[in-house]
């Protein structure tokens, strides 16, 4: 069930399948072996692909490989080079603000009117269709769409602030 989300998240780190298998294999273990220690007010699917991008961090700080100075400029037949490459590595900060983000996007929606609070989780969380929404509150789906506008323009007003 989880395991080709883990895959993705492991060799887009690592940037090689078969060690991303290895890694795989290892988030299991590792969360299997921590399972007392997962709080059940958190998704566990955050939880897993938590412990598989841990496990691709730590695995990429062992393993020691030799590498081309992306400093030094590369001497040539027609002179000196200098390498240009983007820099794709792990970054914490990055990491950090992604989180305050989706924490300051939870509160918003918290602090939404329940009737709109509803439409929103269902929508955006759970991935209902207006339809099935629809059905479940009862409510004709024009008033399903016109709610989840409405939330969505009260998000917008809330969270200028974050970006």
């Amino acid at each position: 069930m989880y395991r080709q989300a883990i895959f993705h998240i492991t060799v887009k780190i690592v940037r090689n399948p078969d060690e991303a298998n290895d890694l795989v294999q290892e988030t299991f273990i590792k969360a299997f072996g921590s399972l007392k220690t997962y709080d059940h007010n958190y998704r566990f699917s955050t939880w897993l692909y938590k412990i598989a991008a841990n496990s691709s961090i730590d695995f990429l700080r062992k393993r020691k490989l030799d590498s081309l100075s992306l400093d030094k400029p590369i001497a040539t037949k027609d002179g000196d080079v200098q390498m240009e490459i983007p820099d794709n590595t792990y970054n914490p900060e990055h990491d950090l603000r992604n989180q305050e983000r989706s924490n300051g996007i939870e509160e918003a929606i918290e602090s939404l009117p329940e009737k709109y609070k509803e439409v929103i989780v269902l929508r955006h969380k759970e991935d209902r269709s207006y339809e099935e929404i629809a059905a479940l509150l009862k409510v004709p789906v024009g008033t399903v769409k016109a709610r989840i506008f409405r939330a969505r323009e009260l998000l917008k007003k809330k969270l200028k602030s974050i970006r």
